[in-house]
């Protein structure tokens, strides 16, 4: 029976560039998630019968809500949910059981590389049936929908088991318990070489931090490749990350950043996040930027056989270094600069214009699924070494030897209170007419504006994407504000210097112009009030 709920709308439930995400207390509000995810399934079309996928990184209040969303998704007319058992799918292996079974979409639970607990973060976004993030149409029609919903609809019905496989019946809508990695397995499996890879006996330590990716990389690389037990650490997902922060990178890996840079280092180090789309890699004393991990496996990506027949273009986000640009120029294929966000890459994707995407936050994938792969690149990468013989830092020196280094840090003043990070970013837009020719000490600033991305596939316009400031010689510096957290801003500033032939530096000190010309031209100081960044990746 249909039971509808009287409700009143929240205001603070505009979906950002990966969905709903707040506090878990925010949460725990009455009808709170119920308005979100009603809200969802009013601003779609054709439900009645349509499978819908339901799953999320095992954070906390990931089960609670995922009982809740199929009651409301019996309510609202899907015919069957499919479920990952134990309520787990990581993000990549939702879109690809999206694209597999025909949804009509999926409801990811997952506030990505954030903290959980019950005191931390929890989020919501709803992928469509490319099994990408919604684009910003849908988007906007769910946001709008919050502001004016007024009921939700639910069925009666006590919870089910989500850890038993199997169907079982809710209203009159199947749900479909089904194993979160067999499907995302076998998919690897056609992508890469695992005899090769199994043939090469690498050495290998994997970081799951307590998240979602545990099982996959146990079942893949321990079982399936054969790599020693206890390859993968931390591999059991738990509801708080075991107290840790599942980010990627040399802050909150720091174990694994040790370990790869000790005297009995193995061949390669790898970590991936919360949900299971971002990746750190990391050789035997070589840490390899999330920048140059996506020029390198572009350049290299011929050697797997899911790959062997070349790429049709290489996109990434605007604030990730130019690298993979001169990958693409030699290659004589397209390079794509698109605002931060993966929904953008998917409109190429899906289009034939591009098969390797990929972000500066660790974010890297391909036309495989429509969702950043954090195995997926760890395995590209296994495949690269296992064909060429060749350890990470040999394969990056002969990269940079070839196309010159791009060096490459991203800074991150967290929590900055939302009116001093607005003021910087008003006040330094508002100067931008006025930069091009002036000179910071060595370097002399060439352009500067406000990037505007005109999508090639459907003509829309996404503006104020982040401000650019490119100095001569293929230098510069990038502002944005993050819509990955929860409380206050994150301002992060992209700091890029391009050197042709001084390829081993210290990347510090190769970059300790380009972070005083970005404090002397925003004013990062004055206006947050922070000598230092609180992340530097």
């Amino acid at each position: 029976m249909i039971r509808t709920v009287e409700s009143t709308p929240y205001t603070d439930q505009k979906p950002g560039t990966s969905g709903l995400r707040k506090k878990v207390r925010v949460f725990q509000q009455p009808n709170y998630a119920e308005n979100f995810i009603q809200s969802v399934f009013d601003a779609i079309d054709g439900k009645d019968g349509a499978t819908l996928v339901i799953g999320g990184d095992g954070r906390f209040l990931n089960r609670e809500v995922i009982q809740v969303a199929i009651r409301i998704a019996a309510a609202n007319g899907f015919g069957r949910v499919l479920v990952g058992r134990g309520g787990l799918l990581s993000t990549p292996a939702a879109s690809n059981l999206i694209r597999q079974r025909g949804a009509l979409g999926g409801l990811v639970l997952s506030a990505s590389h954030n903290p959980g607990g019950p005191d931390e973060d929890f989020g919501i976004k709803y992928n469509v049936a490319n099994g990408g993030p919604a684009p910003e149409k849908v988007t906007d029609a769910i946001h709008a929908r919050t502001l004016t919903i007024d009921r939700w609809l639910t069925v009666e019905g006590a919870d089910i088991d989500l850890d038993a496989l199997g169907a079982v019946t809710v209203g009159a809508m199947t749900v479909e318990i089904v194993d979160p990695v067999t499907d995302y397995a076998a998919l690897m499996e056609t992508l890469f070489d695992f005899d090769a890879i199994r043939a090469a006996n690498l050495t290998m330590a994997f970081d799951a931090m307590s998240a979602i990716t545990g099982p996959y990389a146990t079942e893949i690389l321990e079982k399936r490749l054969g790599f020693a037990p206890g390859t993968v650490r931390n591999g059991t997902p738990l509801p708080d990350f075991g107290g840790h922060h599942p980010d990627p990178n040399l802050v909150h890996a720091r174990a694994l950043y040790d370990t790869m840079m000790g005297p009995d280092a193995p061949d390669f180090g790898a970590a991936s996040d919360g949900d299971g789309d971002r990746n750190l890699i990391i050789g035997r004393g070589r840490f390899v930027t999330p920048s140059d991990s996506l020029a390198m496996l572009a350049a290299n990506a011929h050697l797997a056989p899911g790959y062997r027949n070349g790429l049709k273009g290489i996109a990434r986000s605007m604030p990730t270094s130019a690298a993979a640009d001169r990958v693409a120029e030699k290659l004589g294929i397209p390079a794509y600069e698109t605002p931060t966000g993966w929904k953008f890459f998917g409109n190429l994707l899906d289009a034939g214009m591009a098969t390797i995407c990929g972000e500066e936050s660790a974010g890297t994938g391909s036309d495989h699924v429509r969702e950043k792969d954090g195995l997926w690149a760890v395995l590209l990468w296994l495949n690269i070494l296992a064909a060429t013989g060749r350890s990470v830092d040999a394969i990056a020196r002969d990269h940079w030897a070839t196309y010159g280094r791009n060096y490459y840090a991203r800074h991150d003043y967290e929590g900055v209170e939302s009116a001093r990070a607005d003021a910087l970013m008003a006040e330094l837009r508002g100067k931008l007419a006025d930069l091009p020719g002036t000179a910071i000490g060595d370097l002399v600033i060439e352009t500067a504006d406000d990037f505007a991305y005109h999508d090639p596939t459907d003509g829309s316009v996404s503006r104020n994407q982040g401000v650019r400031i490119l100095f001569a010689g293929g230098s510069r510096v990038v502002f944005r504000l993050s819509g990955t957290g929860t409380s206050g801003a994150t301002l992060r500033v992209y700091l890029e210097r391009y050197e042709a032939e001084r390829i081993d530096e210290d990347t510090t000190a190769m970059l300790a112009d380009i972070v005083a010309a970005a404090d002397a031209v925003a004013g990062i100081v004055h206006h947050t009030g922070r000598t230092e960044p609180d992340v530097v990746t």
